[in-house]
């Protein structure tokens, strides 16, 4: 989608003054009455829009399967169905699954991870773990003396000896971790873990070198006899001692570049539009946003394939659409695989996954707290959404590319009624495409519109220049900083967009858990991402956001000249409570321990010389 071409005369100033009034009027008629304009119901928790809340009776506010959502919605359904379907019940089966999925024999260990994970109450779908699989398979075509030498000569890690875990580190995000795994540590069989500390990914092993990774893996999947498995691990040396401390790793050249597009794209195929196009130097200008990238992702203007929206080597545009890849805070990254754990990455970063530290700390202003939450009927029917202006170092020349500041921008009504009226062209977004025939919009009310459902601002301008903490001598003509709104407030509304930062949100859990409707727009890859369904669990947007008004105009509806679009109050709160049932079984803190237990017995196998005739198979003896 670009921006609609403007023409180069400036309306005469009386013009430009009756121009939005009459606009404004005309739009408060169609929307709700001049009464809407005097009391738009703002203040209280209970309160709801009433400028284009659709007046259909609520019998009618059921899905008539004609609007290209609806269809969504089913497939979402069938495939939540599908992936349930499978749930282990016996340890038998749950190792029956595990070897048709994973192509070996469980790891040692399995037996006492599954009394664990049953013990609380775990659903036992094999999809589940696969984040774990993706994320270690490369290690397989590496020696394990190389891994654990590689782990133990970083300089932030974990160890593991003799069923306690420690670390030298006093990062707080090492004593999270260190205090998650201190849960399992009398479990867990000796090992080191080295640790990204940064917000941002750090290893980036090229394409063409895991593709060979890879397939040097596939060859090491075997199901050996059982009689013949070694099932016990062996004790490990101090780090730095013992057998190993020899062993020649590769040197690591950390790349310190800003321009992190130049890194992340080697992790993408040879033939991939990613690695085939020009790379944008220049951001000042308002941004290209190619439709045309979304295509193998998006049906009909909506997000169809989630794990394909987060990937970005077939969308080349956001190289200028996002911070991460247009000046990050900081870079440190590397082409060598090593076993480096972090908690998000890209679809193109070699770390290991873990829990992210706010989830397992269950950091307040994180998380938030849902048990006093209003039931969804007394919830503002309106979305919000505060922040502070990061993903990654906007200056005066680049903040136009930056995600957060193109979705705060998107949602500002006189920003929006004066790209309208063709009097003041958008800066860092476009109009919505005519693909979602947003009745709104053809009223000519987009902005009046937005502006009585969103309530979207900035806390923190995030200016690069220091002596300015809140405001912004380069973006303060464009966005006014806003007051905080904790957690616990925003559940009060019905519609929670979540939106990158510098790397994943950590707010997501807290979002899913909370009875209100995560919309998520994300790149960012996380340990629990196999257990969620897309329009089942939360509602998915593309990271370009013009499906965001598609996607508000089906919940809350339109009543206006063009005619009403049916709103879908029920089929909303629905996704929200079946997302926070969900969550509530799936996402808990133990679940996270049953997570990290099943990956670190998996990471002690791979760093095992005697891995491949290694595993549990007490069940087929």
């Amino acid at each position: 989608m670009r921006s609609p071409s403007f023409p180069p005369r400036r309306p005469s100033a009386l013009v430009r003054y009756l121009i939005p009034t009459v606009f404004i009027l005309a739009c408060v008629y169609y929307l709700g009455g001049a009464d809407s304009l005097l009391s738009p119901d703002f203040g209280s928790a209970g309160s709801t829009a009433r400028w284009g809340t659709s007046r259909t009776p609520p019998a009618a506010q059921l899905a008539t399967g004609t609007h290209p959502i609806d269809v969504l919605i089913r497939e979402a359904e069938k495939s939540f169905s599908s992936k349930l379907s499978k749930e282990s019940r016996s340890l038998s089966a749950a190792a029956a699954a595990y070897r048709k999925r994973r192509g070996r024999h469980p790891p040692p260990g399995f037996k006492e991870w599954y009394a664990f994970a049953k013990e609380r109450k775990a659903v036992m779908v094999e999809d589940f773990w696969d984040q774990i699989y993706h994320d270690l398979e490369p290690f397989w075509a590496l020696k394990p003396a190389r891994i654990r030498k590689d782990a133990w000569d970083f300089e932030m890690r974990i160890s593991v000896r003799d069923g306690k875990a420690s670390s030298g580190s006093d990062w707080f995000w090492t004593k999270i971790w260190l205090s998650l795994i201190q849960t399992i540590e009398h479990l867990l069989p000796d090992m080191d873990l080295a640790l990204n500390a940064m917000d941002e990914p750090r290893l980036v092993v090229p394409w063409e070198q895991i593709n060979e990774y890879m397939a040097a893996a596939a060859k090491s999947k075997s199901l050996d006899d059982p009689k013949s498995l070694a099932s016990q691990f062996r004790r490990l040396p101090q780090p730095g001692e013992g057998p190993g401390r020899e062993e020649e790793t590769p040197k690591k050249e950390w790349e310190d570049t800003e321009h992190y597009w130049l890194i992340a794209r080697r992790g993408c195929a040879p033939d991939s539009p990613t690695r085939n196009v020009a790379t944008v130097t220049d951001f000042d200008h308002t941004p290209s946003i190619a439709s045309s990238s979304t295509l193998s992702h998006m049906q009909d203007g909506y997000v169809a394939n989630y794990t394909l929206s987060t990937e970005f080597c077939h969308q080349p545009d956001l190289q200028g659409l996002n911070g991460i890849f247009v000046q990050p805070l900081s870079v440190s990254a590397t082409k060598v695989l090593f076993p480096m754990f972090g908690g998000s990455k890209l679809a193109v970063n070699n770390e290991i996954l873990l829990p992210a530290p706010m989830y397992w700390n269950e950091e307040e202003r994180f998380m938030g707290k849902s048990d006093s939450e209003l039931p969804w009927k007394r919830k503002a029917n309106m979305a919000i959404w505060r922040g502070v202006a990061t993903g990654g170092l906007n200056e005066e020349t680049n903040w136009k590319a930056f995600q957060r500041h193109r979705f705060v921008a998107m949602n500002n009504g006189t920003k929006l009624t004066r790209a309208e009226e063709h009097t003041e062209p958008p800066v860092n977004f476009a109009l919505p495409s005519s693909t979602y025939k947003l009745k709104a919009q053809e009223d000519g009310c987009l902005g009046t519109w937005v502006d009585s459902w969103a309530n979207v601002s900035f806390v923190d301008l995030m200016c690069a220049y220091k002596d300015q903490r809140f405001g912004c001598n380069y973006t303060a003509p464009f966005f006014a900083v806003g007051g905080s709104v904790g957690m616990a407030e925003q559940f009060a509304y019905k519609y929670l967009p979540d939106i990158d930062g510098n790397s994943f949100s950590g707010r997501y859990l807290g979002f899913l858990r909370s009875s209100s409707l995560p919309v998520k727009a994300t790149l960012w890859h996380e340990w629990h991402d196999s257990r969620l369904v897309a329009w089942k669990h939360f509602v998915p947007m593309d990271s370009r956001f013009g499906d965001w008004y598609g996607i508000m105009e089906y919940f809350l509806g339109y009543a206006g000249e063009k005619g009403p679009a049916p709103g879908r109050d029920r089929i909303a709160e629905r996704i929200a409570l079946a997302g926070k049932e969900w969550a509530e079984r799936v996402l808990r803190r133990e679940d996270m321990q049953i997570y990290v237990f099943r990956l670190l017995l998996e990471y002690a196998r791979v760093s095992d010389e005697r891995r491949e005739h290694m595993g549990w198979a007490e069940d087929l003896v």
